[in-house]
């Protein structure tokens, strides 16, 4: 089991936007929207985005699997060295590999992440898709849109849009990487005078 993250002391814990049974519903609906948008699942791939993205691909590509009784291929994308905001994530990233266990080369992908915000993850994750091949079409799915985007790009299959405000945070806690399912919004806490 993987240990949980902590959060930082600055930020406060506001209420919690989805339990484990409300994100594994909202899966189940997303893969159904995937199926009947996308006419089934010929052709597709999912590929998950670092750190959260990529067991959501996995759920969503198991759930996806049922529906049609058939195999959907999931990828694994790091973008770290893609990132166009790299001097404010750290001066020594940690750099994973990302498993491209299938030819995107003229397939139908799926990108996935947790929450979509400013649009900047979405953008390096495009760049570093393209350097394992060209696929036909890319769409996004995203768990959570919170909104302010800074970048001109929106999610094909939103899971909740929750509005958030510039001092609200939405933390997505998943099994795989946290120890249990739920999205948390929080707040910053803000500076004693």
């Amino acid at each position: 089991m993987t240990k949980p993250s902590k959060r930082p002391s600055d930020l406060r814990e506001k209420s919690q936007a989805l339990s484990a049974s409300e994100i594994e519903r909202t899966l189940v609906r997303l893969a159904h929207e995937i199926v009947e948008k996308d006419n089934g699942v010929a052709n597709l791939g999912l590929v998950g985005i670092m750190r959260r993205g990529v067991p959501l691909a996995q759920r969503l590509a198991k759930i996806l699997g049922r529906i049609e009784k058939t195999e959907v291929p999931v990828g694994t994308l790091d973008i770290t060295l893609y990132r166009d905001d790299l001097s404010t994530v750290g001066h020594h990233p940690e750099v994973r590999k990302s498993a491209m266990e299938f030819d995107i080369q003229d397939k139908n992908i799926i990108l996935v992440d947790d929450v979509l915000y400013t649009g900047r993850t979405t953008r390096a994750a495009l760049d570093a898709l393209f350097d394992h091949g060209r696929p036909r079409r890319i769409q996004l799915c995203v768990l959570i849109d919170r909104g302010h985007r800074e970048l001109p790009i929106e999610a094909s299959f939103i899971g909740r849009t929750i509005q958030t405000t510039d001092n609200e945070i939405i933390e997505v806690k998943l099994q795989e990487t946290d120890g249990s399912d739920k999205v948390l919004l929080v707040e910053r806490v803000p500076e004693e005078q």
